[in-house]
């Protein structure tokens, strides 16, 4: 049974193997490739799971405000940058009003103008000694950076600083608070070779510092946060994970590496009393809250002027950074294009202070993607083959969802991230592939069907058949049939006649038409042998009134042999006859034969009595025979007893009838005749010899018929030899 499955559909379990190595390795190309499509289209699909699982994301109630340096504030305070005693008044008034950490989403890499020293250096020539000492004693109270310094002071503000590819050094770096466990060039850390950072007058000042880069995905998307970057032997944070050492009163971030291959990836990042786990380069998933404007947004000229409710700022973390159009801070994220920058940081703060919050993509995600691929690919290979089309697609459908739902149950559940591309794509892809191969497989069956009965089957059955191949099978089966057997009497003496060209030509034009007929009367034709015909009904589909339609075809089959012989005499040919027998019983049908040698055929006791009933047609003198059983299932056709016999090899007697056609119940000498004819076989059944015998001679004087002969002698015989009581008036035929 393996190998009769293997044989079958051994090219499409093939091609299904094929198509999933194809995506396991596809799956590992991605892994180590950033550019691969399957990340991309992970991508898509991460950005729409995201999206639908916000309404059931939870909403904490971190005090985290931004303040937002937007078009209002532009228009009423001027152009950016500030000055930054500006700035200086905007710490002042948010720390007044409570603010814990305030985090700027900003760098002031070059110190800012001070309009006393910039008069002392372009006109010291035309000052007089006054002026300049004017100018020196008022310089100090109009320098910004000083004034933004001092507001710094003993406040827990953080600044932002950029690192860069290039070897670029702008400003001053911070001290950072990053403790490894293992020397910083060894780790898994992405390293940078240059930065912009802040003057040395704000650094100094500043009680921490975050560097603001972002960390997009090859298509520009931003789903991920790098928490850390080394630059040569030192490893610095970001600046959502410094405002969450100061917001969590931490002296330092300590970080857990674990040794892989020959370098030492990062596990995890400790914030005070939270372990936040991280990607092997120390990168987190961000926990969008929402779309843009989740969070409470203030405009920066309110903040300046103090103007907004100040329990807003009530123990809040604040991000200052702006939204407005034109300053390069507005960012492609799965839940909206044109997202403010800072936004991203306050959201990975919140995730750095609820861990709980933040989905983890672990290194093990990969090999389970390639255990699923490859159990799942070769089951759906295996077993895909014998579903039917409706069962296919069913199938499919049920394991996508049920990949999907799993997919959303490890994200809302186990905040686990797990790829999920390849796995839709396998299913979909082989859930295809076998529909495809099941749509060319039934095309495949049609041309069978039609190659193996269009000479055999009407041609109306073998539309019915393609339409609706449910309908038929070619497993045996019993059921009740119709079977015709027609043969050509005398075919000897033709075939001796005729040379072999001409009684091919004969043959031809005789079997042309009849096969015609037994069509057009929804017959299946069994075979041809030598001069026989053989035909049954009601099989290989269900034909209703299959007796009437088997005895209608047999009249047919009388008239054009009729014709033909008209037109063969016509021609010098021989004239032709034929007898048909037809009988109606269980019979059992179906495909048989050998491994070598197959045909669709009926066999049983049922065919072998429609073979002796075309036997018998010569014996009765009658070109057409039928048994009882058929003549019960055609209420509506006229026939005449012939006799009450056994045939050679069968135990039981049956009653066999002639069939009256249409034009010999119009004949009403005919009809009399046939009534005549019933009278005296019943009083013959009656042992009523003399009476029976003096009919039959009546009879034989208007028609010298065979039939009439036959019955003449045998009530001779009986009334010279007396039958019995226990005679039953059957007539045991030794001869086929």
């Amino acid at each position: 049974m393996v190998l009769r499955y293997w044989r079958r559909h051994q090219w499409i379990i093939v091609c299904g193997l094929l198509f999933s190595a194809v995506l396991v390795l596809a799956q590992l190309s991605a892994v180590y490739s950033a550019q691969s499509v399957l990340k991309r289209l992970d991508g898509l699909l991460y950005d729409s799971r995201l999206k639908l699982m916000l309404p059931f994301r939870e909403v904490t109630e971190l005090p985290v405000v931004i303040v937002d340096i937007d078009e209002k504030s532009l228009k009423q305070l001027g152009r950016w940058p500030w000055s930054r005693q500006i700035l200086a008044q905007m710490v002042e008034q948010l720390t007044a009003a409570g603010a814990s950490v305030v985090a700027f989403d900003v760098i002031f890499s070059e110190p800012e103008r001070n309009p006393a020293q910039q008069v002392l250096q372009s006109g010291q020539q035309h000052l007089s000694s006054e002026a300049a000492a004017e100018l020196q004693r008022i310089a100090p109270q109009l320098d910004a950076d000083q004034q933004f310094a001092a507001s710094l002071e003993n406040k827990d503000v953080v600044l932002g600083f950029l690192f860069q590819q290039d070897q670029l050094a702008v400003g001053q770096l911070p001290e950072t608070y990053v403790v490894l466990d293992s020397p910083a060039r060894q780790s898994s850390v992405s390293p940078f070779a240059g930065y912009v950072a802040n003057t040395a007058v704000l650094q100094g000042q500043s009680a921490g510092t975050g560097f603001i880069n972002s960390s997009p995905d090859p298509d520009g998307f931003i789903r991920q946060a790098a928490l850390l970057i080394r630059y040569q032997d030192q490893v610095y944070p970001s600046l959502a994970l410094e405002a969450a050492r100061l917001y969590a009163l931490a002296q330092e971030l300590k970080v857990e590496t674990a040794v892989l291959s020959q370098m030492n990836s990062i596990v995890g990042v400790t914030v005070g009393n939270s372990r936040i786990n991280t990607d092997l380069y120390g990168r987190v998933l961000i926990p969008y809250r929402g779309p843009a404007r989740s969070f409470p947004y203030v405009s920066a000229v309110d903040a300046v002027q103090g103007t907004v409710d100040k329990t807003l700022f009530q123990d809040a973390v604040v991000f200052v950074g702006t939204s407005a159009v034109g300053h390069a801070d507005l960012r492609s994220t799965p839940v909206g294009v044109q997202y403010p920058g800072v936004e991203v940081h306050a959201n990975v703060f919140e995730g750095l202070i609820y861990p709980h919050l933040l989905h983890a993509h672990p290194d093990w995600a990969e090999a389970l993607v390639f255990l699923f691929l490859v159990v799942l690919g070769t089951l759906m290979s295996l077993l895909f083959p014998v579903l039917g089309p409706v069962s296919l697609a069913l199938t499919g459908g049920s394991l996508v969802i049920l990949t999907l739902a799993g997919n959303i149950y490890s994200w809302h559940v186990l905040k686990l991230d797990l790829p999920l591309t390849s796995s839709l794509l396998l299913i979909l892809g082989l859930t295809l592939l076998n529909l495809i191969y099941g749509f060319f497989g039934a095309s495949q069956q049609k041309a069978r069907i039609k190659s193996m009965f269009d000479q055999y089957v009407p041609p109306a059955h073998i539309d019915e058949m393609l339409n609706h191949p449910e309908s038929i099978s070619l497993e045996g089966k019993r059921k009740e049939m119709s079977v015709l057997f027609a043969d050509i009497r005398g075919f000897t003496t033709l075939s001796e006649q005729l040379s072999a060209t001409e009684l091919k030509s004969l043959l031809n034009r005789y079997f042309s038409p009849v096969t015609k007929t037994i069509f057009e009367h929804q017959g299946t034709i069994d075979k041809y042998v030598g001069d026989m015909v053989m035909a049954f009904w009601n099989a290989p589909l269900d034909v209703k009134a299959h007796a009437e339609l088997a005895v209608k075809a047999g009249f047919s089959m009388l008239r054009i042999t009729d014709e033909l012989s008209k037109t063969f005499v016509q021609e010098a040919l021989p004239a032709l006859d034929i007898g048909v027998g037809v009988n109606t019983g269980e019979m059992n049908v179906g495909d048989m034969g050998s491994e070598y040698r197959r045909a669709y055929t009926v066999l049983g006791d049922a065919v072998n009595l429609g073979s002796r009933l075309e036997s018998l047609t010569k014996y009765y003198g009658v070109r057409f025979l039928v048994s009882e059983t058929t003549v019960q299932h055609c209420q509506n056709m006229s026939f005449r007893t012939v006799d009450k016999v056994r045939v050679k090899g069968k135990t039981s007697a049956v009653t066999i009838y002639e069939p009256l056609s249409p034009e010999f119940l119009s004949n009403p000498a005919l009809v009399a005749a046939w009534q005549q004819h019933e009278q005296a076989l019943s009083l013959y059944f009656q042992q009523r010899w003399q009476q029976a015998e003096a009919l039959w001679r009546a009879l034989q004087q208007s028609s010298a018929h065979q039939l009439y002969r036959i019955y003449l002698e045998r009530t001779d015989y009986y009334r010279r030899h007396p039958t019995g009581t226990d005679w039953d008036g059957v007539y045991t035929h030794a001869e086929k």
